[in-house]
């Protein structure tokens, strides 16, 4: 969990905040829609999960646009208002984590998992790194027992490991950034190449 908070904090700080809202509020709400057995109850804690994680969601995503649209339609009917928007940044995989999170407490309420008791482990779920930016967006059911499962250290793995990253950056360096000299030229202006010299740059670029 610390190093997923470490890679986004690193970006800006400031949102690492929303993750912490989003795992404590959804973390609880799961507790509490499978302790109870009152539909009415149940109902509830999913509408604060969903609400809590939509809320957020809209002001990032949507603010300025509201605002924008409202000071259009004042223009229309001759209501005359300025221009001013929020200017708000939209966090990096803020939609993500959102509908991961939720997908958690909507499984618990669909009766189709149970609550996690760890918080930590719930947290790094939400905030795990590889795919907390691009993607794609992961079931608790699937990601969550993967992270509460004790792991012991194996020599072989870690190994193996290290050399697929060593290779892919061999691969990387010395391959695909090479090619990408001559791909680039051709692929800037491709006019001044022959057709032979395009169709190498696309193989090439094929490789790459």
């Amino acid at each position: 969990m610390i190093g997923s908070y470490i890679f986004y904090g690193s970006w800006d700080w400031r949102f690492l905040s929303l993750i912490a809202i989003s795992s404590l509020v959804d973390f609880y709400c799961g507790k509490r829609i499978h302790a109870s057995d009152v539909d009415r109850q149940r109902r509830l804690y999913l509408a604060i999960s969903l609400s809590v994680n939509l809320g957020i969601l809209g002001i990032f995503k949507y603010c300025d646009f509201f605002i924008s649209g409202f000071i259009d339609l004042m223009g229309v009917i001759g209501v005359q208002a300025n221009q001013h928007t929020l200017n708000i940044i939209l966090p990096v995989g803020i939609s993500f984590y959102t509908f991961q999170t939720m997908s958690y407490t909507i499984d618990i309420y669909r009766r189709r998992m149970e609550p996690t008791t760890s918080l930590l482990n719930f947290s790094t779920f939400v905030a795990f790194f590889p795919q907390l930016v691009a993607g794609p967006i992961e079931r608790a059911a699937e990601l969550l027992p993967q992270i509460e499962r004790k792991t012991v250290f194996n020599y072989v793995q870690f190994r193996e490991g290290c050399f697929l990253i060593l290779w892919g950056l061999v691969k990387k360096v010395l391959i695909a950034d090479r090619l990408a000299v001559y791909v680039d030229a051709v692929f800037a202006n491709p006019s001044a190449f022959s057709g032979e010299q395009c169709l190498v740059a696309v193989l090439f670029f094929a490789v790459q």
